[in-house]
């Protein structure tokens, strides 16, 4: 084995795994690691990274792009801002400059997230595609494989987030259907789909803006609403609709707050159901909490379905040619196809552990607030379905606990040290 670099572990297993380098079968160039390894750059690996640091705790994060926030960088479409103002949007430690715009920009946010990684000295190692990473039990330590290096470390966060390969749904005839098919991780604006009709598969955030998007392109988008959803207004009374239940969440219990928004959400537009938008049985809020399904802040969409800009269907039955079948019996001819069906966690495709995700969909297995912390030292941050208030919560929180087995460790090998001095 090739050692090319080696840097003493900071902590009381030290000796165990200097012994363990001897055994290691792999023809990798092995790297100690003193702290943690944190796997993704986007905004959890680097508030991890920074409220780490702001507690005297160094670490180390891989990154399989060529740069930070890569989602951020290349899968999103050009007129994308923040839904939520930036004070809920900021990461630990550094807000938002005061000239953005109350919701951010794309380009913005980016900047601030290269501000954020020169503020703290972060320095992801990029181009590194953790391939798996497994816990050593017989040494005590998780062992972290791309494809050319082998990382050795005592804490482990994962830190890909809920984002990290796109679910592309099959429909019967998919291969038949003459036009594009492309995911919203492909799609930048309506520019090239002017004049044409597009059918926008996903009724989420994403799937409703791209469908605004495409009617100020001047095309003729259709949206499949397969499921119940519901839809509320960016603002009321002026003021950030998020920002509000979370201000009447301090007084009311939830299936009040959830009656208050609902209310004002039937006077702003009315009876959704007659639009084809019909709304779940629980409210909003409470449907968060139970199932994490994020409601819709309309941005000027809901409008557009109004004046019939934007048609609604059901689920697609099959494809065929340039023929969409619903499954309520309407056939429709489309141009284009644009799947805004998200995202999924890819954890289970390299982490060799079941005790903090599930193998199924890669997110913990404890909900909100717990699921921050596994075994052996192993962490998660930004799988809250809580956005970027979420990941600045688990950051702060996996960064206070790992601080205090630091410190507890520093003291244990300042004590050794001293005993020995004094024996000797």
């Amino acid at each position: 084995m090739e050692e090319i670099e080696f840097k003493k572990v900071h902590d009381p297993h030290h000796n165990i795994k200097m012994a363990a380098s001897t055994i290691i079968d792999t023809p990798s160039p092995c790297v100690w690691v003193r702290g943690p390894v944190i796997v993704g750059a986007g905004p959890s690996g680097l508030a991890a990274a920074a409220c780490l640091k702001n507690l005297g705790v160094p670490s180390l994060i891989l990154e399989q792009a060529n740069c930070i926030a890569s989602l951020w960088q290349f899968k999103t479409y050009d007129r994308l801002r923040l839904h939520l103002p930036k004070k809920f949007c900021q990461l630990p430690l550094l807000p938002f400059p005061v000239e953005f715009s109350t919701y951010p920009t794309k380009e913005q946010f980016l900047t601030y997230l290269e501000l954020y990684a020169k503020n703290f000295d972060l320095k992801p190692v990029f181009n590194e595609t953790v391939v798996s990473a497994v816990f050593d039990s017989g040494c005590g330590f998780w062992r972290v494989k791309t494809k050319v290096t082998e990382y050795n470390c005592r804490w482990l966060i994962v830190a890909t987030g809920e984002n990290g390969v796109e679910v592309i749904p099959k429909f019967d005839g998919m291969n038949e259907f003459n036009g594009p098919i492309v995911h919203t991780s492909s799609y930048k604006s309506g520019e090239v789909f002017k004049n044409k009709r597009v059918l926008v598969v996903g009724c989420g955030n994403s799937g409703m803006e791209v469908c605004l998007d495409l009617c100020n392109f001047k095309a003729f988008p259709s949206l499949v609403v397969r499921d119940s959803l519901h839809v509320l207004p960016q603002e009321m009374f002026g003021i950030s609709t998020f920002g509000l239940s979370m201000w009447l969440l301090k007084w009311f219990p939830v299936r009040i707050v959830d009656q208050l928004l609902l209310f004002v959400s039937h006077i702003l537009f009315g009876d959704t159901s007659r639009l084809g938008l019909n709304r779940p049985k629980l409210g909003p809020l409470e449907l968060k909490g139970i199932s994490g399904k994020t409601p819709v802040l309309d941005v000027g969409t809901l409008a557009k379905i109004k004046t019939g800009d934007i048609k609604v269907y059901p689920g697609i039955k099959r494809l065929a040619c340039n023929i969409v079948e619903f499954v309520d019996g309407r056939t429709e001819k489309f141009d284009a196809i644009v799947l805004a069906t998200g995202y999924k966690s890819n954890v289970p495709t390299w982490l060799k552990d079941t005790t903090l995700f599930s193998e199924k969909d890669g997110f913990p297995k404890k909900k909100f607030p717990e699921g921050w912390k596994g075994e052996h030292g192993l962490y998660a941050v930004g799988f809250t379905k809580r956005g970027l208030l979420g990941t600045s919560t688990d950051a702060l929180t996996v960064a206070e606990d790992i601080a205090r087995q630091w410190n507890y460790d520093g003291r244990c090998e300042f004590l050794e040290g001293l005993t020995t001095s004094i024996v000797s």
